[in-house]
């Protein structure tokens, strides 16, 4: 619970505190005696009710309110039941509370440091009920033995618990286990995200990817590192060049804030496959694959490589703008999804010979704002001098901007003309300030534009193979269109020294082990947390595969020998003449002795290593008795000297026997065996010693 974040350090404590205190009151006469125990449960029912209308608890929303009473409330009985005097049924109880609180704690926690907590608890409820169901075995045993006769209790005490062999056991039942539950996690559906964990208020980035973002909104989440998703790039074409995971596209400037002026959304529903095609590709290039990992988002938006042709996932649809935008239906939960993207642009002269008209629908691309300072289209003239094309007018801004102007994440820039004061006056910005710049010139060129809100392309962990985004990778770009074909073509206005500094990481100890830290978060999330039925079907294609290349691998072996055999037989026939077959034939039969040699230099070598004592003391050592109770020791001795063709007969008792054998280390081992057995008295260590020298001279005596 304490892992899950709903309880906290306090509480945690408190509860710690209370299991030591119940742990050494267990037996005596301060424990709570069973009908106030009882009292006490039924009082805390209308008592948290009326701490819950009070207000005693704070939550941050209605979610975690519930979850969070519930585990309390959990705790509390769970509390109360520990320091009461307890019979079988409580502790059955205490157990059951047990497995509700992880169960509870599940719902709450997207952590992967879950995992280690459950692991945890499985192993030492195992090792509980383990250790439960055999004292209460035991004690039922004993009291009908006493009640026949009490001179058994007396002769055969109780046998202690082995308790080294109970890790042992409860790692076998728990390897049982889930040998079960492992195909079963794989093999049946999904439903939800995250569960309660799914942090229903969502990742804060409102103020960069809704229908108006004023200036400054990147900024503000740029100096936040919580993580927005995790990408994985698949296939062939998986270029890592310039990597911008695109999310929100605006096309109105008011001097101080974009917006889109048309923000019709065109729903695209689910086909085949949980496949949505949202556009078409162009033919150029291959199409990159991406799985997206995405987290709770106050805002619906699907972040992806630009452009996006279809998305799998679990969507029943999608919408699309008319700015390329792609948004779903949002649920509060962590979601994955596959994006096919089109990376392809045209060649670059290409561009420069596109003197294609706009259509006339982009007038909203080309609009200047109202009462914008005359310098900043006197600077695109200036900056463009003699470019006879879009797209070289384009780069002469966009290097202007990345070489003129300085990056910084404060806000300088301020008054009723933020841009002009960031272009003449403090010539220091962000990302988003650069961007609004290289548009609104280029605007006051004719030339249609847009900016951009996503994502650059975070840290790359090798580990997991992912890139992972956080908020401070956010970032702003500029959209270029080029009618004539039918592109919109991406620019980075920003210096490359802010597109670059919010993805290195610190090398470093701290570094390295926050990097595998990562790496286990996202394999817990892809496989435990976000495991769809999308996953599933790529688990399947994954082991299909797998199995057909194993198939073929094996196949091709197969036939591989066939071949050689077929050209040695026909070598042994005569085909390639007298020589041939005798050299065949002579071949053929080195490798059957090759091959028996092996097989019987393999055997004689396993029974030597068998017959060594090391194995048996291995044994004693790590499954055995720690005392020497037991009269192993003495059926020893009777197999070494059945060996050397001393056999006991059934009306000889074992010193007879022994004396009989004419040695006396089987006289004093048999002596010990005596003590052991009818003594009811273990061997000391020293004693197993001398015993296992006894053995070995018998050993070593010959016939």
């Amino acid at each position: 619970m304490w892992v899950s974040g709903t309880f906290g350090t306090v509480g945690t404590g408190v509860f710690i505190a209370l299991m030591v205190a119940a742990w050494f009151l267990e037996g005596s006469r301060w424990q709570i005696s069973e009908r106030l125990g009882t009292v006490l449960i039924i009082a805390a029912l209308p008592l948290y009710y009326v701490a819950w209308r009070a207000g005693i608890f704070q939550f941050a929303d209605s979610g975690t309110m519930v979850a969070g009473i519930l585990g309390r409330l959990i705790l509390s009985l769970s509390a109360i039941k520990i320091l009461q005097r307890k019979s079988d049924r409580d502790w059955i109880f205490l157990y059951l509370m047990a497995f509700f609180e992880v169960l509870l704690a599940a719902g709450l926690s997207i952590s992967a440091l879950y995992l280690f907590s459950f692991v945890l608890y499985v192993f030492v409820m195992v090792c509980t009920v383990i250790v439960f169901e055999v004292r209460k075995t035991g004690r039922t045993t004993r009291d009908k033995m006493a009640a026949v006769d009490k001179v058994i209790s007396e002769i055969e005490p109780p046998t202690p618990l082995p308790a080294k062999r109970l890790p042992v056991t409860a790692v076998v039942l728990i390897f049982f286990i889930i040998a079960l539950a492992v195909p079963m996690f794989f093999l049946l559906p999904r439903v939800g995200g995250a569960g309660l964990g799914g942090n229903p208020g969502g990742v804060s980035t409102s103020s960069g990817f809704s229908d108006t973002v004023r200036l400054g909104g990147i900024g503000s989440i740029q100096q936040n590192d919580e993580i927005v998703m995790r990408v994985r790039l698949e296939g062939e074409n998986a270029n890592t060049s310039n990597l911008k995971w695109r999310g929100v596209s605006l096309d109105t400037f008011d001097n101080k804030s974009w917006s889109r002026k048309v923000a019709a959304k065109e729903p695209h529903v689910r086909g085949d496959r949980d496949l949505i095609q949202l556009d078409y590709a162009t033919g150029r290039e291959g199409l990159t694959t991406q799985t997206v990992y995405l987290e709770p988002l106050e805002n619906p938006v699907l972040f992806a490589l630009p452009r996006i042709v279809a998305v799998q996932g679990n969507f029943p649809v999608l919408f699309k703008d008319r700015h390329g935008s792609v948004s779903f239906n949002r649920s509060g939960e962590r979601v994955s999804y596959k994006v096919l993207s089109d990376r392809s642009l045209p060649q670059p002269q290409n561009l420069r010979a596109d003197q294609a008209p706009y259509p006339e629908n982009f007038d909203n691309y080309l609009k200047l704002p109202e009462g914008l300072d005359p310098r900043i289209k006197q600077l695109a003239v200036r900056i463009t001098g003699q470019s006879q094309n879009r797209y070289d007018t384009a780069k002469n801004i966009e290097s202007y901007l990345q070489n003129k102007i300085g990056y910084t994440l404060e806000q300088k820039a301020s008054g009723d003309q933020p841009l002009a004061d960031f272009l003449f006056n403090v010539k220091e910005g962000h990302c988003e300030y650069f961007a609004t710049a290289m548009a609104i010139m280029l605007r006051t060129e004719g030339i249609a534009t847009r900016i951009v809100n996503g994502f650059s392309q975070g840290e790359y962990n090798d580990t997991a193979d992912v890139w992972v985004v956080r908020q401070r990778n956010a970032h702003s770009w500029v959209e270029v269109y080029f009618p004539g074909e039918n592109t919109w073509v991406p620019f980075d206005p920003t210096p490359f020294s802010g597109q670059v500094a919010a993805g290195t990481t610190s090398p470093g100890i701290g570094a390295t082990v926050s990097k595998y830290l990562e790496a286990l978060e996202t394999f817990w999330i892809q496989y435990f947390v976000a495991f769809d039925n999308q996953e599933q079907r790529s688990l399947f294609t994954s082991v299909k595969r797998g199995f057909s290349d194993y198939q073929s691998k094996t196949s091709g072996w197969m036939n591989g020998v066939t071949n050689t055999l077929s050209e040695w037989w026909a070598d042994v026939r005569g085909d390639n003449g007298i020589e041939t077959s005798l050299n065949a034939v002579g071949r053929g039969a080195l490798y059957v002795v090759a091959a028996l040699t092996g097989f019987f230099m393999f055997v004689w070598l396993f029974r030597r290593i068998v017959r060594l004592k090391v194995w048996r003391r291995l044994y004693d050592r790590f499954f055995g008795r720690t005392d020497a109770s037991i009269v192993k020791f003495y059926e020893r001795m009777i197999e070494m000297l059945a060996e050397k063709g001393f056999v006991r007969e059934s009306h000889q008792t074992p010193l007879e026997f022994a004396y009989t054998v004419g040695m006396p280390e089987a006289v004093m081992v048999t002596e010990k065996y005596n003590q052991v057995r009818f003594g009811v008295k273990n061997l000391r260590p020293d004693e197993s010693s001398q015993v296992e020298e006894w053995l070995d001279r018998i050993e070593s005596e010959e016939k």
